[in-house]
């Protein structure tokens, strides 16, 4: 059984009429679980981020319908999938509610800041050293280039090479029990770290910069998120390696469009930002005091 919830007198009906055509249009055996359906009704979400949020929180999903989301709940599963969202809405915490708002809002600076951190740290890196070294001042250069005197690879394998072990130890953190799970991650990044530059794979500064942007990658929690950030972080590492700051630049501009083209249900993905809306950029990045906040996302309700 598949329940789509709403407040009728909050979403624009022609939104429920849309969620309504795309879930009636999946041919399927049963369904188990609400990932499934959430892979069937996003289909025509064009970029590598999620339109949707995944919740197992009563009060999230009850502060989303007051602010003209539907919701979808799949009977026996316990995740409720919140749509449609927005980029903005991923930077957007439930422990927002409970601070000030000029703590709030820098807290929500932070996290844009690591939003970009993690998505471009390796692939700066990877143009500075390779393509770019005029932009290094000379003594940090020089250190650099006696930290890779002795690795065999270039700078993008190595990069590669610790992105993907990164990943690997993520996975299996999520995968063993908790109570032990931290305590393995830590030791194994530690001992793969030291023994990577004692064995002379990758240099110390490299595990630098892969530290910079793992850290930065975990104040992020939504699984579909994560994994856009994944393919867009590899993108910038390829760009950077063929043609420097040029190629950072050159993918930075097509996720923009992308992003800017992108829409869920007639929402732009970039809202409030593109195209801007006033009302709404007063909970985006830096949020005004609750008693400013009268009006709902003019996308979503009326």
């Amino acid at each position: 059984d598949v329940s789509l919830i709403y407040i009728n007198s909050i979403i624009k009906p022609e939104i429920i009429d849309k969620i309504d055509k795309l879930i009636n249009k999946i041919n399927i055996d049963g369904m188990i679980a609400s990932g499934t359906l959430k892979n069937l009704i996003e289909k025509e979400n064009k970029n590598p981020f999620p339109s949707t949020i995944s919740t197992e929180k009563p009060y999230v999903v009850t502060r989303y319908l007051l602010q003209g989301y539907a919701v979808i709940l799949v009977d026996n599963d316990p995740f409720a999938i919140v749509l449609p969202t927005t980029l903005n809405d991923n930077f957007i915490s439930e422990e927002d509610d409970y601070n000030k708002s000029v703590n709030v809002s820098t807290i929500r600076i932070i996290r844009y800041l690591t939003f970009f951190i993690t998505l471009t740290t390796p692939g700066v890196y990877l143009a500075l050293t390779t393509y770019n070294q005029e932009i290094i001042p000379i003594e940090l250069l020089i250190s650099i280039a006696a930290q890779r005197e002795n690795v065999p690879f270039p700078a993008f394998v190595e990069a590669f090479f610790m992105i993907v072990s990164f990943e690997i130890l993520r996975e299996s953190d999520l995968k063993i029990p908790s109570f032990a799970s931290s305590a393995i991650s830590i030791v194994g990044a530690l001992i793969l770290g030291e023994a990577a530059v004692n064995a002379g794979i990758v240099s110390p500064i490299m595990i630098i910069v892969i530290a910079i942007t793992a850290i930065s990658s975990l104040i992020f929690v939504e699984p579909e998120f994560i994994n856009g950030l994944r393919i867009y972080r590899i993108a910038f590492m390829f760009g950077a390696s063929i043609l420097g700051t040029y190629g950072i630049l050159l993918i930075f501009i097509f996720m923009l469009i992308n992003l800017a083209t992108s829409d869920y249900l007639g929402i732009p993905y970039l809202t409030p930002f593109a195209p801007p809306n006033k009302e709404r950029l007063k909970d985006s990045i830096v949020k005004a005091p609750t008693i400013k906040l009268t009006k709902r996302n003019p996308f979503l309700s009326n």
